[in-house]
């Protein structure tokens, strides 16, 4: 599956390349390591679509990662399938316990694997955990962090709308469009790492809207760098014509109707400037702040 990313944790290197090699060549892009805070830093860096983990690690074991990646919200989505020499109903339990999602012994069938594996990616994308084209995580997951922010203090909501993406994408197609929403869950995940912590939070409403949380003292520089970034790169989305004369062309009543190329508009709201009653206020005022810039 293209630009579907897992993580593999284990030990053993000759059980790390097989897995590598296998689902290279079924096309998803794969992430190696053997050890489990190596594991949990980059899942929580760059969230990858799933997780094959096995429990005996060089550090900490599977368990204690399964565990930490179920409690920030930028990862307890992500499905997770154990895979270990463990086999007993104890283990398995303990496993599943956690949240995971499957629950493989070794030694495995790796079709029957490749099966799970496509399997929980669907199960996630038709229980409204992520989008199906960005990767992020999608609304019932978005809810989740509100309902937990809502609690505290400190943070920012960023409303992110992507403007003249409908008139992109008739010009240039769906999988061009697909390519742009990629495009800013990358953008959006690199600046939370780059000016947030591990607490962040990057999210998928749906169509051109997405969402982040960050801290409230990063607020300013997050906004800045997400627009200046978006506005240099963005421009190798367009063919040269367009990006020289800086619009797209498309045809109305006959003749031609000029549309600007793709900007970002940002609403942001804060615990500091309102008081919260319900997840709905936070989204319907960040949307409010994102309308004023036009």
């Amino acid at each position: 599956m293209e630009n579907v990313k897992i993580m593999i944790v284990d030990d053993e290197p000759d059980i790390l390349s097989m897995l590598q090699l296998y689902f290279e060549r079924n096309k998803y892009n794969v992430v190696i390591t053997h050890h489990g805070e190596n594991a949990v830093k980059k899942a929580i860096q760059s969230p990858p679509d799933l997780i094959i983990l096995d429990i005996v690690l060089p550090d900490i074991d599977g368990y204690e990662v399964c565990n930490r990646l179920r409690q920030n919200l930028r990862t307890k989505y992500i499905p997770i399938i154990f895979l270990s020499q463990k086999n007993n109903r104890k283990d398995k339990l303990q496993g599943l316990e956690l949240g995971a999602d499957d629950y493989i012994t070794k030694p495995f069938d790796i079709e029957e694997l490749l099966l799970r594996v496509q399997n929980a990616l669907k199960r996630g994308e038709r229980e409204s955990y992520t989008d199906a084209q960005s990767r992020l995580p999608s609304t019932r997951i978005i809810e989740e962090c509100l309902r937990d922010i809502i609690k505290k203090e400190g943070w920012s909501f960023l409303d992110i709308h992507i403007n003249q993406f409908q008139p992109f994408r008739e010009k240039y197609g769906f999988l061009a469009a697909t390519d742009v929403l990629r495009f800013i869950a990358m953008l959006l995940n690199e600046i939370s790492n780059q000016f947030g912590t591990a607490e962040d939070f990057v999210g998928h409403a749906g169509g051109e809207n997405f969402v982040m949380v960050t801290q409230e003292a990063n607020n300013a520089r997050v906004v800045d760098e997400l627009k200046k970034r978006f506005n240099e790169e963005i421009l190798t989305h367009y063919n040269f014509t367009d990006r020289d004369q800086g619009f797209v062309l498309l045809p109305q009543d006959g003749g031609e109707e000029q549309h600007a190329l793709m900007t970002l508009s940002i609403g942001s709201v804060a615990p500091s400037q309102y008081r919260f009653s319900d997840i709905r206020e936070i989204t319907e005022i960040a949307a409010e702040e994102r309308k004023k810039q036009g």
